[in-house]
């Protein structure tokens, strides 16, 4: 009977309210977790898994931030674990002779004549342009590999540290920038073949 009343003290005192939360949280969760994921499947599953989670850890909810915040805390930590597991899986050492064949030619070490950057000549300004421009970037991500998206959203969507992604991930230092740097040059080919 203690217990009961000490859970019940707990729910009161952060004003948590587990049977609110799909209501109140269902929507934003699996939308910050669609972001990162690409699949809707993965991301219904581990929305749900973040209340399962939040409704297990509910006494460790001291009340220091947001019942929102500390949601999305959990769901971090779920696609986090997401990744670990299937880049555990699908881990491919990249060899770094391989990636530079792809868009630099062999002898000279200099950018390929198809391949060399060209100026996109963008007038940020301009809020069509952006949306259209964002539009065409989100199907160039969705093309990438899954390692490849893993680690480019953990590191500019979800600012993570690269050490820690590294950990995440079991990428050696050396891995984890040859898949930076071929997702930022397939990314940056996709954007110049699709961009009118």
């Amino acid at each position: 009977m203690q217990n009961e009343t000490d859970k019940e003290y707990a729910v009161k005192s952060h004003h948590s309210d587990p049977l609110s939360w799909v209501e109140k949280y269902a929507d934003y969760l699996y939308g910050f977790a669609m972001s990162r994921l690409r699949d809707e499947d993965v991301a219904k599953d581990l929305v749900q898994d973040t209340f399962l989670a939040g409704l297990q850890r509910l006494d460790d909810f001291e009340g220091n931030s947001k019942e929102k915040t500390w949601l999305t805390a959990i769901l971090k930590n779920k696609i986090a674990d997401f990744y670990r597991k299937r880049s555990a899986i699908n881990l491919k050492v990249i060899s770094v002779e391989d990636e530079q064949q792809d868009f630099f030619d062999a002898e000279s070490g200099h950018w390929t004549e198809k391949d060399y950057p060209r100026a996109f000549g963008l007038d940020v300004g301009n809020p069509l342009i952006m949306k259209e421009l964002g539009s065409i970037l989100n199907e160039c991500l969705a093309k990438l590999p899954g390692l490849w998206f893993s680690v480019f959203s953990m590191k500019h969507m979800d600012d993570l540290a690269s050490e820690l992604i590294c950990n995440e991930l079991k990428l050696t230092a050396a891995n984890f920038w040859v898949i930076m740097h071929r997702t930022k040059l397939n990314l940056r080919a996709c954007l110049q073949k699709n961009w009118n």
